[in-house]
């Protein structure tokens, strides 16, 4: 009977420890949730010298903004840099930065059994510079482009702003939205919604497997193309006559813009599932 007793006590402290270690990870999971870039209070900066007219922006794991120069100085790229992260069981984090001919890349090295970090970069690039980002997984948000302008991201959400670059954006998972453009347009997404706003664009072609198209147009464009598997579609036009086309497998369709089948000015809008408007600008 001892021995039983014996073993029992054994067995409850075996559990009690086990128990003791699981709250503690639970608490060091907690107190180490939420890193922010932002609570970086002493950013790093750095110059790159920029070799010809590209920039190749490639970065894994970051937030990334992108800004034109005020100045003429043509050669260098300005980078500042926020970080903030903290491993509990693994190696220390730590982010890196270079330039590769004209590819500037961005790494963030962050792992661990509890490990929580966040990187922001703003990157000033010199006027007449085609910029291309590569983005892994954050929110790319970008000003001011006069010239080329290509963005993909496996996971985040994308925004621009004063634009007369032809724009190239592609995201995975997250939204799209531009406002204030003039170039060609061509905005898609795998689950988000995309947004434009304030375009004087002449061809505009928007597509997103999962979300919601709106497009207000200030401008009479040549081409607006748009696709959804699901979600509603709204386009608001310059007054104009089009040629307008439409196809929804299940919502309703109002197209109250003047159409003919003659017009130069094309439209097409297609939905899985959702509401078709395509209307004159107020």
């Amino acid at each position: 009977m001892a021995r039983t007793v014996r073993t029992r006590t054994r067995s409850t402290r075996t559990r009690a420890v086990a128990v003791t270690g699981a709250v503690a990870v639970v608490a060091l999971l907690a107190a180490g949730c939420g890193a922010s870039a932002g609570d970086d209070k002493d950013p790093e900066h750095r110059s790159f010298e920029l070799q010809g007219r590209t920039l190749t922006v490639d970065s894994d794991d970051s937030a990334i903004e992108l800004v034109v120069a005020d100045s003429d100085e043509a050669d260098k790229v300005e980078v500042t840099r926020w970080f903030q992260g903290s491993v509990a069981v693994g190696g220390d984090p730590k982010v890196t930065w270079k330039m590769d001919d004209d590819r500037l890349v961005l790494r963030m090295k962050c792992s661990g059994v509890i490990a929580d970090c966040s990187a922001k970069h703003r990157i000033v690039v010199p006027r007449g510079v085609a910029v291309t980002v590569k983005d892994g997984d954050g929110s790319v948000r970008a000003q001011g482009f006069k010239d080329a302008l290509s963005i993909r991201t496996a996971d985040g959400s994308v925004r621009v702003t004063d634009s007369s670059a032809p724009l190239n954006l592609r995201t995975s998972d997250g939204s799209v939205r531009v406002t204030d453009s003039s170039g060609p347009l061509n905005l898609r997404t795998s689950d988000g919604s995309i947004h434009a706003d304030g375009v004087d664009s002449r061809r505009v072609q928007a597509r997103t497997n999962d979300g919601s198209v709106r497009l207000e147009l200030d401008a009479v464009p040549d081409l607006v193309e748009t696709r959804t598997g699901d979600g509603s579609v709204t386009i608001a036009l310059p007054q104009e006559t089009y040629r307008v086309t439409t196809e929804t497998g299940d919502g309703s369709v109002d197209v109250s813009v003047p159409r003919a089948d003659a017009s130069s000015h094309v439209v097409s809008a297609h939905t899985g599932d959702g509401k078709i408007t395509v209307r004159t600008a107020n």
